[in-house]
């Protein structure tokens, strides 16, 4: 920690330099688990360094992705738990990432704050951590910023960027896609981070009582819920792409099944959705219900419990599911491309 850099003048203004400084070094051990050896700076620097291997790369295809978490972070301010939306940074990032046939490499955060405690900081980026240890990707830097009269002393920002690397010749191309290719759903572990302005409406979170077990949630709280992370596909997906042809992958976020399924699909495909065989998870069917949504606005707001979809030749199906079984994903069809220009037909 550096013990010479004082400032009372910018401490009058709220700015509390050396507690950065301790935030920097109670996130280094957090840092420390996603290290895989390709870095070369240490975090503290001015830039972050990797070392790309390009062994058994013929043409690489860098690929980027960016995002933060929302307004979800309500969430954690409510419930005062602040170590898990940084999954949910990394998660936003890295599963873009993926549909592209892409391995993320590494991550970087930004965290904006009213004020810096070092503890609540180090918890944010141990979620960060977390989300790079499950996703393979090293988090090898990052900007903590106070910004006092900016931010409310007890809130804070949180937004993240990634960049993975692909084999031109192994992106996904899904000018593949034929008509009865079939659709399978990786299911989602929540609300994920998308539709929580909806979200926090529709509960009143702020009024309401959201910390009590509820049966229809399996016993836990509506705050709780709402908290779980976002699901990092990147590593069963890494597995089906060395087994199976893949033909178009869609992280399905805000704008739920209508918006993002079609945008993995070419011009002149849409997606068939047997609505039966949907799993959808519990949370959604009380947001439905509490807030008395129309279903289409439910489908075109949020994930629904399908959080990645997947699109391969039926004959190659099911050997997609045995894949992503047995990496840990429950898999299961919900539906097929046909010729439309409709983008989703529900069934």
């Amino acid at each position: 920690m550096n013990t010479k850099s004082k400032s009372d003048s910018y401490a009058a203004a709220g700015v509390d330099i050396t507690a950065g400084y301790k935030a920097v070094e109670l996130m280094k051990a957090h840092i420390a688990r996603t290290m895989t050896g390709a870095e070369y700076s240490d975090i503290g620097g001015f830039g972050g360094l990797f070392e790309l291997d390009l062994e058994g790369i013929k043409k690489p295809v860098l690929v980027s992705g960016t995002d933060g978490v929302g307004t979800k972070l309500k969430m954690a301010f409510l419930m005062d738990k602040h170590d898990t939306v940084g999954i949910d940074c990394v998660a936003m990032c890295v599963n873009d990432i993926i549909c592209c046939g892409a391995k993320p490499l590494f991550f970087l955060d930004y965290i904006a704050c009213g004020k810096n405690y070092p503890e609540k900081i180090a918890q944010i980026v141990s979620g960060i951590a977390e989300g790079c240890v499950q996703s393979g990707a090293s988090l090898i830097g990052g900007e903590t910023a106070e910004m006092p009269g900016f931010y409310p002393v007890d809130e804070y920002d949180l937004a993240g960027f990634s960049v993975g690397v692909v084999d031109k010749e192994k992106i996904l191309d899904n000018k593949t896609v034929v008509e009865g290719d079939v659709i399978i759903a990786l299911p989602s572990s929540g609300v994920h981070s998308n539709g929580f302005s909806l979200v926090r409406k529709v509960f009143d979170v702020e009024n309401s009582d959201i910390k009590t077990p509820r049966a229809e949630l399996g016993g836990k709280s509506i705050g709780e819920t709402l908290l779980t992370p976002t699901k990092i596909y990147v590593k069963p997906m890494l597995a089906l792409f060395n087994e199976v042809k893949v033909k178009a992958v869609s992280h399905i976020t805000g704008g739920g099944f209508y918006e993002n399924i079609p945008r993995s699909l070419p011009k002149g495909y849409s997606a068939k959705i047997n609505k039966a065989d949907v799993k959808i998870l519990p949370i959604f069917k009380l947001l439905a219900e509490v807030g008395n949504i129309p279903e289409r606005d439910m489908f075109n707001t949020f994930n629904m419990g399908v959080g990645m979809s997947v699109v391969v030749a039926k004959e190659d199906a099911d050997r997609a599911l045995e894949i992503l079984k047995a990496n840990g994903e429950d898999a299961y069809i919900i539906g097929e491309t046909v010729k439309s220009n409709d983008g989703v037909i529900m069934v």
